[in-house]
């Protein structure tokens, strides 16, 4: 098969980005087709951490060609920082990192607007990153955003850039920010451009040519499908769709073009800002998760709310989006509990659901109906064959298979890039 779509299939911060770079070292070119640096992937290759916000995840493997394709908000100021880091720690980029010239850009403005809107909003505030993905977005929609392809033509978008931040800095003001500094804004916008000309290029071409001569073409996303602008936790959500759906618009590949679409989500469920998570537990055991976890949010720094495995949203992704392979990351942070919860359903006002309901304050109303399943005590980091694992941890991942309804290929057990268990045709689910 040599198109595969990994995307997340919860609130994002699955292991998205430990499944690209497994994939990567057998492909030979690797995509992002959506979001920006509101991303967060972190890899861990023996004693080196790499978090990586802009760059795809297979720019660690030394012969992967990387797209940042047209359904990217490119902060270019983020992009390079990370080209620079990665260039410090020996990793050469140029030849293999490849801009499409028909991103848009996230722009000073953007972030600037992303901070004032949330203050706005007071305690409608929808815990956004603040990373000026939103209003670029909305940009683009409007019509009045700045592509890549543009920003290499200062002469042409220069004037339109200083009407646009005019108009931001009566927003600012009327929020009680500081306006921004338009001639020194336009400046660094003018050198940012010039570092990030060598990469840009039209990548829709680069990817159609690359899948019509048959080579391996990963695609990865950046944020869970609850996330979805879409389908997710709306207005709780990101600004574009976030799964394999959004694959065709994000990139310029024909939907028929993707093969295999893997599903990626932590063995419980964690969430980052505000918004709906019914299976939150604020006890000790989602204190428990969050530690052993490490769950603080490679983007925000924020503490992750930790809760049990909903599969309601799992099969919901599972569903609209076509997965044919499950990911389980994290299934040895499930070690010492001593007993486990699945939310199987949502009861809202005496009614159960099996799908998220549509309206917001719904979702936030909803309380999940749970399964409890016994836990398990050793330590799962060692394990590499399913039959290993205590007879509690195979119960518990063959439920989740069977109520999510999609195979599992793979079982994480730890974050190193040899700590997984691989799976063939799904994992046995007693009789």
């Amino acid at each position: 098969m040599s198109v595969t779509c990994i995307f997340g299939m919860q609130w994002g911060d699955e292991g998205k980005g430990r499944m690209v770079d497994l994939l990567a070292a057998a492909s030979d070119v690797v995509v992002r087709y959506q979001g920006g640096a509101n991303a967060g992937h972190t890899v861990i290759v023996g004693e080196e951490k790499y978090v990586l916000h802009m760059l795809p995840s297979g720019v660690i493997q030394p012969d992967t060609v990387n797209v940042i394709a047209n359904g990217v908000v490119i902060d270019p100021w983020v992009l390079m920082q990370e080209v620079d880091e990665l260039t410090e720690r020996d990793i050469d980029l140029r030849g293999r990192l490849w801009i499409s010239d028909r991103a848009h850009v996230v722009m000073p403005y953007h972030r600037r607007m992303d901070e004032a809107m949330e203050k706005l909003r007071g305690k409608a505030a929808i815990g956004t990153t603040s990373r000026g993905i939103g209003p670029t977005y909305g940009d683009k929609a409007m019509r009045e955003g700045i592509r890549t392809a543009d920003l290499l033509r200062p002469d042409r978008f220069v004037d339109r850039l200083r009407a646009n931040m005019l108009a931001r800095n009566e927003i600012l003001e009327r929020a009680g920010l500081e306006p921004m500094d338009i001639d020194a804004d336009v400046e660094t916008t003018r050198q940012i451009a010039e570092r990030i000309k060598p990469f840009v290029t039209d990548t829709t071409t680069l990817l159609l040519d690359a899948w019509e001569q048959g080579k391996r073409i990963l695609l990865e996303g950046a944020q869970g499908f609850a996330l979805d602008v879409d389908h997710g936790s709306y207005p709780f959500v990101t600004s574009s769709s976030t799964g394999p759906s959004g694959v065709p618009a994000g990139t310029g590949l024909p939907p028929k073009a993707i093969d295999r679409v893997l599903g990626v989500v932590k063995a419980y469920t964690t969430r980052v800002g505000a918004g709906p998570f019914p299976t939150r537990d604020e006890g000790d055991a989602g204190r428990q998760l969050a530690e052993q976890g490490h769950e603080f949010g490679a983007t925000t720094g924020r503490p992750r709310d930790c809760g049990w495995f909903d599969a309601v949203v799992a099969r919901r992704a599972a569903r609209t989006q076509g997965v044919d392979r499950l990911a389980i990351m994290k299934l040895d942070v499930l070690s010492g509990l001593p007993e486990l919860k699945i939310g199987v359903a949502y009861e809202l006002d005496g009614q159960r659901l099996e799908a998220p309901p549509a309206h917001a304050a719904d979702w936030l109303a909803c309380r999940p109906v749970y399964e409890t399943w016994p836990g398990w005590q050793e330590d799962l980091t060692g394990v590499r064959r399913f039959e290993d694992l205590p007879q509690a941890a195979r119960d518990y991942v063959a439920r989740l298979q069977e109520i999510v309804g999609i195979p599992i290929g793979m079982i994480s057990v730890g974050a190193e890039r040899g700590q997984f268990i691989e799976t063939t045709d799904g994992v046995p689910v007693p009789a």
